[in-house]
């Protein structure tokens, strides 16, 4: 059956291959005589002896057969319900696998949709079902079906779960071959590989490892999506082995529970993708220690055209960007895309003729064209120290990770004053309040104003499902009540009147949200912007509510007001929006 599977797909499927240059028409002819007698996969041939592009050839498959192409990815995971009734060995050798059923459509993962002997297998196995065929490699088929039957590297997590339970029920019950488990354990092993492996499946931001007392079972728990929720319990024998685990992965000391440790982890994760995670272990009750991981998956960096700025907003950003010098800050707390941000405008910065040096604590986004520095504190290589060295190394523009401190606060201030562009975040609650939390650190009032080009301020809420997503007409005192919030003066001139076409947006709660209406996150932006009566304002430090006013008046969107925005096109819910941007 391999055999025939092998030489099935027409020649004329990688024409485009020929087109592009990928392979030459004798060699492609070379290729399907040698995969006639069953020796090599027609797909080894390309992939391995003539260096096909795994992605080019995907797609020439896909353009082929009329149908999504679907790599392995660690993040798609196949449903084991379909598969309990169908042999492994039978799904290797016909290289087929189907991944997940909507009410009547079975998504199905194939080598060849065309191939009508399988699709009357697939058919006979799932009767009265729509089959919808999407077109796999035959090693991504095999990955699939390894994930699924867990034998990767980092197996089941509900084995390893069990085998642990099962391992403290004879230690309870005082069995004298009983060998108590620690870190070096294969079962404590696989269970911190698959933790991580599982929160980056779930998309989660952090993992928290919590132990309770001897009885109690130690909780993980995963933020996905800004709200935590407990994904799992681990039997409380092996808290201790576990926190040993993630410390050893961290480069911590095992023997240290006293007092708090800081380090890194970078996981491999299979398909040569790559993870960093930030180590943080703190002391608590009982003994214990506390862990709590943030998941940094190294990615590309994101345009600002796909941050969901209002328009005028992103035209005012650009502009500040474009300025031969000056200051700009992005604040909001932790996990609120300020990296990110400034990594889209230096995307839009990054060209040939300007010199862009960055120092972060860690570096979460590689971009080709910067120079990317990690900071080391504990060997005294600050943002500060980082600072003062870039400026000796003939730059255009700098981006600091983090004004910590005064001492680089002043650095960020020089170095803008200059002749050079500054990006930095900071942690506050707004853009306007961050003059003032500068100035009270210590900062001079008159440099500040000189050097300061805008304030971006940034929130996340919850997303609607775009799955479940309804419209509704909301009540009168909904209505009211998002006009008070955005401001009865700039409401009316928005022109928008509660009437029967007056619709806002709701999730109903599906399988893909997990029945919580919110999938995903929207950004939320303030930008304000420097004139030359803020700058008098600052010079003068003014209150931070006349600044507010003045900045409102000169045309900023404030965080509230862009949240209403997204809730009138049906992204978020006011409800979302008031969590995040409201005092």
């Amino acid at each position: 059956m391999q055999k025939t599977s092998r030489s099935t797909i027409e020649p004329r499927a990688f024409d485009p291959l020929i087109a592009e240059g990928f392979i030459r028409q004798a060699d492609l002819i070379k290729v399907f005589q040698e995969a006639m007698d069953g020796s090599t996969s027609l797909e080894s041939l390309l992939l391995d002896k003539y260096r096909v592009p795994k992605a080019r050839l995907g797609k020439a498959l896909s353009e082929f057969y009329d149908c999504p192409y679907v790599p392995f990815d660690d993040r798609i995971t196949v449903d084991p319900a379909l598969l309990k009734d169908l042999s492994q060995d039978y799904l290797k050798n016909h290289h087929w696998i189907p991944l997940k059923r909507h009410d009547q459509v079975l998504d199905v993962l194939i080598d060849n949709p065309h191939d009508l002997e399988k699709g009357g297998d697939i058919r006979r196995a799932f009767p009265g079902l729509t089959i919808r065929f999407s077109v796999s490699l035959q090693r991504d088929l095999e990955q699939f079906l390894s994930a699924a039957g867990g034998d990767t590297d980092v197996g089941s997590l509900s084995d390893t779960l069990g085998e642990l339970r099962s391992e403290a029920r004879v230690e309870r019950e005082g069995a004298e071959d009983a060998d108590p488990v620690d870190e070096n354990d294969s079962a404590i092993v696989r269970l911190a590989n698959q933790i991580i492996v599982e929160a980056y499946r779930k998309e989660a931001s952090d993992i928290h490892i919590e132990p309770y007392s001897d009885k109690k079972e130690t909780a993980i728990r995963f933020r996905v999506d800004g709200t935590c929720f407990t994904s799992m319990r681990v039997p409380a024998a092996y808290r201790r082995a576990l926190v040993s685990r993630i410390k050893i992965m961290a480069h911590l000391d095992i023997a240290e529970r006293r007092k708090p440790q800081d380090g890194k982890i970078r996981f491999r994760l299979g398909n040569d993708r790559q993870i960093e995670l930030r180590v943080a272990t703190l002391p608590t009750s009982g003994g214990n220690e506390d862990v709590a991981m943030r998941v940094l998956s190294a990615k590309e960096p994101l345009p600002l055209e796909a941050m969901e700025f209002e328009p005028g907003t992103l035209t005012s950003l650009l502009e500040l960007a474009e300025q031969p010098y000056g200051l700009i800050l992005c604040v909001g707390p932790t996990g609120s895309g300020k990296t990110t941000t400034l990594h889209g405008i230096l995307r839009h910065l990054n060209t040939d003729e300007r010199k862009i040096w960055t120092a972060e604590d860690p570096i979460e986004i590689s971009q080709d064209g910067l120079r990317q520095v990690q900071v080391h504190p504990k060997i005294g290589f600050t943002f500060a120290t980082a600072m003062r060295s870039f400026l000796r190394a003939d730059p255009d523009i700098i981006m600091i990770g983090e004004m910590r401190d005064m001492e680089t606060a002043n650095v960020a201030i020089e170095a803008s004053l200059t002749g050079h562009l500054v990006l930095s975040t900071l942690h506050t609650n707004s853009a306007v309040e961050t003059v003032t939390r500068l100035l009270d650190m210590g900062l001079d009032p008159f440099n500040f104003a000189d050097a300061m080009l805008g304030v971006l301020a940034k929130r996340l809420c919850k997303r609607i499902c775009s799955v479940c997503k309804e419209a509704y007409r909301p009540s009168h005192e909904e209505f009211d009540e998002l006009a008070r919030a955005y401001g009865i003066q700039a409401w009316e001139q928005l022109n928008i009147a509660y009437g029967d076409d007056f619709r806002l947006y709701r999730g109903r709660g599906c399988d893909a949200c997990n029945h919580s209406g919110f999938k995903g996150r929207v950004p939320l932006h303030e930008l304000f912007r420097n004139s030359e009566e803020i700058k008098n304002m600052i010079q003068s430090r003014a209150k931070t509510s006349e600044m507010q006013r003045l900045a409102m008046k000169a045309g900023m969107t404030t965080l509230l007001q862009d949240g209403i925005h997204k809730v009138l096109t049906g992204s978020t819910t006011y409800k979302q929006v008031r969590s995040v941007a409201m005092k």
